[in-house]
């Protein structure tokens, strides 16, 4: 029995959960901070389901909407400032994976003020960060149930991940993520795929991280399908279960963490602007061509559960992806240098997956 295990969030699902359960927000204290970005948490209903639960229970707070796609480290500094200048007690993130990743680092901002911006990444903080609450927005970042926060640092651009850090309750209500445009609803169902994906085949794999993966991948069959094929926003029912795939997708996720298709998609996404969902993606089916050379017996375990063959899922992963870029020579070898073995979620992935094979994926695209 392999159940090596930890997630220490309070899941809250449900249609209007966030109202229902707003005494959450009494036992965390009197002030806080919202964190979000420009216009998500608005459009979905959900910042002002949050005030208004904490209106209810007299709770003081401050909104702090200046985070960005892939957010900069000193944005994040910059929140934990606000926070302590307004005596917030915890945190409350809303969004997509953007101001959920960036409310970790500003609890721990918060706590610290002699920290820098760049010094989020040594994670060698005196004081314990502010409590954390999320609410999620979109259906495929996991961070609601990770302790990972993926940052832009602010001096040279480059996306990395600290870990370790997070909520103490997360609240999942689909309806918020009903506001998502097509766009964005494929990225994120992407990124939520490249999760349980990454994490099934993983090294790391637990009995445990399986059967949150194969739960995903048996949610996902349909969500993917129908964005592929109806070319549409998809109905409530579909928006449920791509925001349910989701959390599965990161319950697995945390227990594994990632392999090479998020930290080379990290590159497409600083260098071209590709979202990081569809970042991702673009190496997805170089990864499930791998997994199915070292891992066959597994692999024809997930075409199974979705109901494809390793063909079709490339097709249609490659196609909702639709990366059409072009990669220079001196980007090769910019890649070549970033990415010194060991890197940690190169070594996770089956086979002998090296540095100089990661930069030879990115020939596709010269």
């Amino acid at each position: 029995m392999n159940l090596t295990s930890y997630m220490p969030v309070r899941i809250i699902s449900g249609t209007d959960c966030v109202k229902n359960n707003s005494d959450v927000f009494k036992s965390l204290g009197k002030k806080c901070l919202i964190v979000t970005g420009g216009s998500s948490a608005k459009k979905s209903g959900a910042l002002s389901d949050v005030t208004s639960a904490l209106d209810k229970c007299n709770i003081e707070y401050s909104v702090f909407d200046e985070i960005t796609e892939n957010p900069y480290t000193e944005d994040c500094r910059r929140a934990g400032e606000c926070a302590r200048n307004c005596g917030a007690e915890f945190i409350i993130g809303i969004g997509g994976g953007s101001p959920l990743d960036a409310s970790k680092a500003v609890a721990i901002f918060a706590t610290n003020a002699e920290m820098k911006h760049s010094d989020i990444y040594n994670m060698n903080y005196k004081n314990e960060p502010l409590p954390i609450v999320l609410v999620g927005t979109t259906s495929g970042t996991g961070s609601e149930v990770t302790g990972v926060s993926v940052l832009t640092n602010s001096d040279n651009g480059m996306k990395k991940s600290i870990g370790g850090v997070y909520a103490r309750v997360s609240f999942c209500d689909y309806r918020y993520t009903c506001t998502m445009p097509y766009a964005v609803t494929v990225s994120t169902a992407l990124d939520a795929f490249a999760h349980a994906c990454e994490s099934y085949f993983s090294s790391m794999s637990t009995d445990l991280s399986e059967i949150y993966a194969e739960k995903a991948f048996s949610l996902l069959a349909e969500g993917l399908e129908y964005l592929y094929s109806s070319k549409d926003i998809p109905d409530d029912r579909i928006r449920e279960i791509l925001n349910d795939a989701s959390i599965y997708a990161g319950l697995c996720l945390n227990i594994t963490g990632a392999c090479f298709p998020h930290t080379v998609g990290y590159a497409l996404t600083e260098d071209y602007g590709i979202p990081h969902g569809k970042a991702c993606a673009a190496f997805i089916p170089d990864f499930i061509k791998i997994c199915a050379e070292n891992k066959p017996e597994k692999s024809q375990r997930m075409f199974d559960i979705m109901h494809t063959d390793k063909y079709s899922l490339c097709r249609m992963i490659t196609e909702l992806a639709d990366i059409n870029i072009t990669v220079s020579a001196a980007q090769l070898e910019k890649y070549r240098t970033r990415w010194v073995d060991p890197v940690k979620n190169f070594s996770r992935t089956p086979g002998n997956f090296t540095s100089d094979t990661a930069v030879k994926l990115f020939e596709k695209f010269i």
